[in-house]
């Protein structure tokens, strides 16, 4: 299938599946399963995943279509199925023993299963090495047993698997203090549900995992954890930067259908220059983080050693510019902007955690510098 044949079918999809239910979502600030399981069906769920395991076998490039298409009409439900196969399902394949990818990646690719993905603590959000959660290894070091707490973990609540992280030993040098985290699968979590949160995102479950001697299945080797943990962040940035594409998509077509519509002082509002300046700058800007999505996709399709660096670039890029996309659409919008019955007052809060999630701005500079300059000895 094209490229352009994909976006058709993922927009008709998301249209009918998802779009009708979007405001609801936000406005009750309820999860509803419906739509990922609609989109399941049709196969759009295990997008990357191959077809052995379920899934789609979509490239990159192809897999950051599905995520700007759902983007665009509801941050929640991308961020869902993100965490479900980005972070989760990607994770189980690149790490995963075989018994553990036949288990849980048919069952993650049909929502016949939920994941969750445990890895940031209150005090370990940015500085992951910094984490408190312990394990200790059962006899054998295939299984542990693990306490400590996660939050705002996506999914939490409603997970029938969850990877989670911990540290199983002390770091042997104290200037890579990432050394001796495993990474775990996990079922039975026990969690609670978090406040709601007040900006965005209101459409998902964040939970916190209050983890107490619970048991779990060592994922991609003991002390790995790390590894496990960027590598997954790296496929997370991705699904990230293309759903801010589609989110300052959505901004752009609100605005355009407005400027055609609207009109003031007996003009239509797009006949005014300074609103087709903000129109073509918008418009300029969501191209360029098209673009940067697109190429940082290649670059992993290509397995190119500068994909992280790209992925970086993007996320960081990609939301910023949409961030900025949704407060022109606000302010161009007037008072029907700032009415949460518009639908860019809810793009407008949830760009705020696509800035966040998976890294923040700050973190994606210090990647992409890091990489540019190298690390220091």
């Amino acid at each position: 299938m094209s490229q352009p044949d994909l976006r058709a079918r993922v927009r008709a999809a998301a249209a009918k599946h998802v779009a009708p239910v979007a405001r609801r979502m936000d406005a009750e600030r309820i999860f509803l399963r419906e739509p990922l399981d609609a989109l399941a069906k049709e196969g759009l769920v295990g997008a990357p995943i191959p077809a052995a395991y379920g899934g789609a076998g979509m490239t990159n490039a192809e897999s950051i279509i599905v995520y700007e298409e759902l983007g665009r009409v509801c941050s929640s439900t991308r961020g869902c199925l993100a965490v479900q196969v980005g972070l989760v399902a990607q994770c189980i394949l690149d790490w995963g023993s075989e018994e553990q990818k036949q288990k849980w990646l048919p069952r993650l690719c049909s929502m016949e299963s939920i994941g969750c993905y445990g890895l940031t603590e209150p005090e370990a959000g940015s500085d992951v090495a910094s984490m408190q959660t312990r394990a200790v290894l059962d006899e054998g070091g295939t299984t542990g047993r693990i306490t400590g707490e996660k939050w705002w973990i996506t999914n939490g609540t409603i997970a029938d698997v969850g990877i989670v992280f911990a540290r199983t030993s002390e770091p042997d040098d104290p200037r890579k203090p990432h050394r001796g985290i495993t990474a775990f699968l996990c079922t039975d979590i026990p969690a609670e549900k978090m406040d709601d949160p007040e900006l965005g995102h209101r459409g998902s479950v964040h939970a916190r995992l209050l983890l107490d001697d619970t048991p779990g299945e060592v994922l991609g080797g003991v002390g790995r954890g790390f590894h496990v943990a960027m590598s997954a962040l790296e496929h997370g940035r991705l699904g990230v930067a293309a759903g801010a594409v589609g989110l300052h998509q959505a901004c752009l077509d609100e605005v355009v259908a407005f400027a055609r519509t609207r009109k003031q002082f007996g003009r239509r509002l797009g006949d005014f220059q300074l609103y087709q300046g903000d129109i073509a700058d918008m418009a300029t800007q969501l191209e360029a983080s098209r673009q940067l999505c697109a190429h940082a996709a290649r670059l992993h399709d290509a397995g190119d050693e500068h994909r992280n660096r790209a992925t970086s670039m993007a996320k960081l890029f990609c939301t910023e510019a949409a961030a900025a996309a949704a407060g022109k659409a606000v302010l161009m919008l007037g008072a029907r902007g700032y009415s949460n019955a518009h639908p860019v007052e809810r793009y407008y809060r949830d760009i705020k955690g696509l800035e966040i999630y998976e890294g923040t701005s700050h973190i994606q500079r210090l990647i992409i510098a890091r990489d540019i300059i190298g690390k220091s000895s």
